[in-house]
């Protein structure tokens, strides 16, 4: 069983941030139960790709949860929301603030009756500030953070990165808020409100462009694939494709320099540290890529696992659901699913020795599990 065997999640979320968020606990062993609008439900049951009708998005982001159906606008829907979160320990939404208000489930509302409720709210802008009010998806938050504006290539557009990182991180954060707010609890019984914004996630994972501009004063630009600070640390090509080179101290460099026949390299003064590297990269890079275009992507890649130094190729996604590490850490995994049949899916990527989450249903259809859930919970 897992770690959270026993906890009783009621989940208001929908799309991605709140989903995914919860996906977490799920994984972990809570009781997550999702609650959804009667006939359309969760906004992404209509995002494609389909199996057999079944939305893919979907059921990738709600594995191990069960469905019921409240339309909370009704009297009888708030009366029936109202008994469940009773018997809850945490509830989860991700609506823009103001929302649970006007339904009369905020969270002031709700610890009136419920004082040891962990009540966790995602959101775009958080429900303080001039913005809290303000809608906002992924693409929005990523261009409004500043991820987008050292994305790219050099001299190219503002670039949005592939996977929505700006619901993504805030569901991780969702979490992580919710596990502190239950040990807290867990030490003086009292219940708060974690309020998460995706703006201010993407702040928080801007890792040094912060730190660059506070110290140089120079607004960071798109940089390519090269790394701001460290050098080499980049694809580079090879005789047959692509290879990612990460020498990322001056012992590295020194080890690659030696297995890659650019000995001269590491003694000399305009490379031999990595500030150096890095002030004179545009002379040091033709240099190590002429010697990388010698030899193969696989070539390379055994040559440098001997000498230890980090190295991979650029996988594509069927490449890497194939790959025979990320296999061997079940982070591919297979789900049945009553409608769609199987479906391959990322596995969970925590990994505890001693209480080891588990997938163990699918995404539910819709409503699916209503009838069940309010006997268990209500006896009706």
């Amino acid at each position: 069983m897992g770690p959270l065997e026993g906890l009783k999640v009621l989940d208001l979320t929908r799309v991605l941030a709140g989903p995914y968020c919860t996906m977490i606990l799920a994984d972990l062993g809570a009781d997550v139960i999702k609650v959804e609008m009667p006939v359309t439900g969760d906004d992404s049951r209509h995002f494609g790709p389909y199996q057999k009708g079944e939305s893919a998005y979907f059921m990738s982001l709600n594995r191990n949860k069960r469905s019921i159906v409240l339309d909370l606008k009704s009297p009888e829907g708030k009366a029936t929301l109202k008994a469940l979160l009773m018997k809850m320990d945490v509830v989860v939404e991700n609506f823009r603030p103001g929302t649970m208000e006007k339904l009369g489930f905020g969270y002031e509302d709700i610890k009136t009756y419920h004082p040891s409720i962990i009540y966790a709210a995602a959101s775009g802008f958080g429900h303080t500030g001039p913005y809290s009010d303000r809608p906002a998806y992924d693409g929005v938050v990523q261009a409004m953070g500043g991820i987008m504006s050292i994305t790219g290539q050099v001299g190219g557009e503002p670039t949005r990165v592939g996977p929505s990182v700006g619901d993504i991180n805030a569901g991780m954060f969702t979490a992580i808020g919710i596990l502190a707010a239950l040990n807290h609890r867990h030490k003086t019984g009292v219940g708060q409100k974690v309020d998460v914004a995706m703006l201010d996630c993407q702040v928080a994972i801007l890792e040094n462009a912060i730190a660059r501009y506070v110290v140089t004063g120079e607004v960071p630009k798109p940089a390519g694939n090269k790394h701001a600070s460290i050098v080499p640390f980049e694809p580079f090509e090879t005789e047959d494709g692509e290879i990612m080179i990460a020498a990322g101290n001056d012992n590295l460099w020194r080890t690659f320099c030696k297995v890659s026949g650019l000995e001269s390299l590491a003694s000399d003064p305009r490379f031999d540290t990595n500030p150096k590297r890095l002030e004179n990269y545009e002379s040091l890079r033709p240099l190590v890529a002429a010697a990388v275009r010698e030899k193969t992507t696989a070539q390379w890649q055994l040559i440098l696992d001997e000498a230890g130094v980090p190295n991979g190729p650029i996988n594509t996604v069927d490449k890497v659901i194939e790959n025979e590490q990320v296999l061997a850490r079940d982070m591919i995994i297979e789900v049945e699913h009553p409608v769609a049949g199987k479906l391959k899916m990322p596995g969970i990527p925590v990994k505890l020795s001693a209480t080891p989450g588990a997938i163990l249903s699918p995404a539910p259809t819709l409503g699916q599990h209503t009838e069940e859930v309010l006997k268990e919970f209500l006896g009706e």
